[in-house]
């Protein structure tokens, strides 16, 4: 069929959906309606579609349009649930399942006949690592129900109308119910509050007398303070005492002042930095060892354990987004795992996404971008570098999530690349307006050929895990739920670890990275790259500048947004 996406943004479950209904064999086109009604009338009146389906719209379809062709929507909540903030009462009222809803646009918010719904359970999470994961591989089962039931054209929805389904109205999740009383509000209360802001709309609270979002939480066993104080800080993280405890929160964001340009999140010790008088003492900062026990319930960005022959090097950024310290600190944990007496090295976190690259938001508020982009790509680089160089044990990278950019180069760095199924890949730099480095021009053509490479690189469209695998992107699907991924890559890597030819493997391995060496040195993919990148990066007037501070600041892009493969990109 002709399938036409309605979405507010191309956010992950746009783009899931997308790449999951394209691989279906539909033909799927994409209209961002940012900019009012009227260029979703005129994708509708240019590409006819033969169905609409709205993945995350936060404004009502045109009536005339609903009207007149039949429109899915998905709503993140089960059916009966209506409103704008179904998931934040979710994590609010601690639910233990929820579901999405597939219906039928009509006039009354989520109350259109129902095509599907799947239940999931909600597990201890932030709401966006929710709404990424669990939630959107329900939304995904309950979509491609609902496609397959209107392309059979013999399925009737179920209207929602008499004693199905109970029918709860939740009104947008408002900031009076998100603030925290540090003084009153216990850990347990504060960590529900902090997490179902996470990325959107963060907590309103005031840090030295200025008003600031917070924006994500994790739980500290050990620091102790007066309710309220800030007691350190951790790779950028601040840890604040509670009522009964205390809490680490990586980001912070300004509130916004009349005339200002739109603030963006950036680490919380870097904001607090940029506030503090000169002769205000810093806050300590206090490291977590790498080997930090499973047992400890703190913040700790970068991690190292062993199980057997394998060493697991883990590693979860806000937002995928790696900065130049988080590059270094990443790269400091894989050179001390190439020490370990291991002969598997696995890379990745235990769930949500694997990495986006270079940390555009650091880079936003940094007071040279195109330096600061210079040292973060430089930093990203060393890491997929030392991967790459790595001859003497086999190195997986395991995606629990998505990879886009350098953070999907620095996965195909890897010997395999082990995927979830529900993950999404973006293997190319173009709408950001970069060439591109992190030895893409090496490693991509290496996977997929030559042609292939060109193709992802100027299509820019994203990639389901499964057309990964077809493309040679992807070793090995992992059919796992989120919460399972962890301990499903685990035994997984023992079997290979355990493998008896894995040996010759590893010299094998070390043969073809000399032979490649001697047709065309990593340096000279690198030094190519960069030499491209930084013609970029200090250029004032190169798109990326432009491109990059729309996207952090969230500037509404433009109208409609063809993804046709045919259409000129």
């Amino acid at each position: 069929m002709d399938i036409l996406l309605v979405a507010s943004a191309f956010n992950s479950l746009t783009q899931r959906a997308y790449a999951e209904l394209s691989d279906a064999g539909h033909q799927v086109d994409v209209v961002l309606a940012t900019h009012g009604p009227d260029p979703v009338r005129a994708a509708v009146r240019e590409r006819r579609p033969e169905l609409i389906v709205a993945p995350m719209l936060k404004s009502a379809l045109p009536e005339d349009v609903w009207r007149e062709h039949t429109c899915l929507i998905v709503h993140p909540g089960p059916p009966g649930d209506r409103g704008p903030s179904s998931l934040d009462w979710a994590v609010d009222g601690e639910a233990g399942q929820w579901g999405v809803t597939v219906l039928q646009a009509e006039a009354g918010m989520d109350a259109g006949a129902v095509w599907a719904d799947e239940p999931f359970a909600v597990p201890d999470a932030g709401k966006s690592d929710l709404y990424r994961n669990e939630a959107a591989d329900a939304a995904m089962t309950a979509l491609h129900r609902a496609v397959r039931r209107y392309a059979d054209g013999d399925h009737k929805p179920r209207p929602q109308t008499g004693d199905w389904p109970e029918v709860v109205w939740r009104d947008y999740f408002r900031q009076d119910r998100r603030r925290i009383d540090w003084e009153r509000d216990d850990t347990r209360t504060v960590l529900r509050k902090l997490r179902g802001a996470d990325s959107q709309p963060g907590v309103l609270d005031e840090l030295h007398g200025r008003e600031v979002f917070l924006h994500g939480g994790h739980p500290e066993d050990q620091l102790r303070g007066r309710p309220g104080d800030l007691l350190a800080t951790r790779a950028g993280a601040v840890c604040r005492a509670t009522r009964d405890g205390a809490v680490w929160i990586p980001e912070l964001r300004p509130r916004k002042n009349s005339g200002d340009p739109a603030p963006f999140r950036r680490p919380a010790a870097t904001v607090l930095a940029s506030w503090t008088a000169p002769h205000t003492p810093a806050l300590p900062e206090i490291p977590a060892p790498l080997d930090l026990p499973a047992a400890r319930r703190t913040f700790a960005d970068v991690r190292y354990r062993e199980r057997g022959g394998t060493g697991f090097v883990s590693f979860s950024f806000p937002g995928g987004a790696m900065s130049t310290d988080q590059c270094r600190r990443l790269l400091a944990a894989y050179r001390y795992a190439l020490t370990r007496p291991t002969s598997v090295v696995v890379l990745g976190g235990a769930r949500d996404f694997f990495s986006n690259g270079i940390h555009l938001n650091v880079i936003e508020g940094a007071p040279d971008p195109g330096e600061e982009s210079w040292r973060n790509l430089n930093a990203m680089d060393d890491v997929v570098e030392a991967v790459l160089r790595t001859t003497d044990r086999l190195v997986i990278a395991a995606l629990a999530g998505n990879a886009a950019a350098g953070g999907a180069m620095l996965a195909l760095a890897a010997d395999e690349v082990w995927c979830r199924t529900g993950a999404v890949l973006n293997p190319h730099y173009r709408r950001m307006g970069l060439y591109g480095s992190e030895f893409w021009t090496y490693t991509l053509p290496r996977r997929t050929g030559p042609e292939t490479a060109r193709r992802l690189t100027t299509e820019a469209l994203p990639v389901s895990a499964a057309r990964g695998v077809r493309l040679g992107l992807v070793d090995r699907l992992v059919p796992a739920a989120p919460g399972e991924f962890a301990g499903t890559v685990e035994a997984m890597a023992a079997e290979v670890a355990a493998a008896p030819g894995l040996a010759g493997r590893i010299a094998a391995k070390a043969e073809a990275r000399h032979a490649d060496e001697a047709v065309r040195p990593l340096a000279e993919h690198r030094r190519d790259e960069l030499a491209r990148m930084h013609a970029i990066f200090f250029d004032r007037h190169a798109p990326y500048h432009a491109l990059r501070s729309a996207f952090v600041r969230k500037v509404p892009a433009a109208g409609t947004r063809p993804l046709h493969p045919g259409e000129g990109r």
